[in-house]
């Protein structure tokens, strides 16, 4: 009903642009509150699977697909990435090091050390990240192929938009699979790759 249908009832005008209002706020409240329900959801299972297949808590599962990302890698960039302290990662490692997942070599000077996955860790590496897709495709199961990549599009606008700087674009990707998203299409680092 558009005003002038309205002419003579103004309360009912105003009733109706109050109520679109409050439908297209809802609306974007709603789906806010969808997204975040999901991001949590999938974030929790995701933190779960991982933590049982690195068969360590925490932040370990982060340290170990990270270090495959960047063999040779410090504990200072490790921390980085992985959102920790210097001290705390340098406990995972040692703990990783510990169940042979992790060995320390020689760095680029003679004061740092490069981080490098044995066999089995690369082998943990493998499966942390199989079941992160696993949780994740069957997440995207009910969407059809079309509504697949609409979601790829905007995912990818969001991403984008999301990342703040280099740090936090590492951190956003400490658990990605680096095969399935390389950094020529990667969002996140196409955000920090602008010149």
């Amino acid at each position: 009903m558009t005003r002038a249908a309205c002419g003579r009832q103004p309360a009912l005008f105003v009733y109706l642009c109050m109520r679109h209002a409050y439908n297209v706020c809802m609306t974007d409240d709603r789906t806010a509150n969808l997204l975040g329900a999901l991001a949590l959801a999938l974030a929790d299972s995701m933190s779960q699977e991982a933590e049982t297949r690195a068969a360590h808590g925490a932040a370990a599962p982060a340290a170990i697909v990270s270090v495959g990302v960047a063999p040779g890698c410090s504990i200072d960039a490790l921390a980085r990435t992985i959102g920790l302290s210097h001290s705390a990662t340098v406990r995972i490692v040692d703990r990783l090091a510990a169940d042979g997942l992790v060995e320390r070599r020689g760095g680029a000077d003679r004061r740092a050390v490069g981080l490098h996955l044995t066999r089995r860790g690369v082998a943990r590496r493998r499966a942390i990240l199989k079941g992160r897709a696993e949780i994740l495709t069957r997440a995207l199961g009910p969407l059809s192929e079309e509504d697949r990549a609409a979601l790829t599009a905007h995912l990818e606008t969001i991403l984008g938009a999301f990342t703040r700087d280099r740090r936090h674009a590492d951190h956003i990707c400490r658990l990605c699979d680096e095969d399935v998203c390389p950094h020529e299409r990667c969002p996140v680092e196409r955000a920090v790759s602008k010149p």
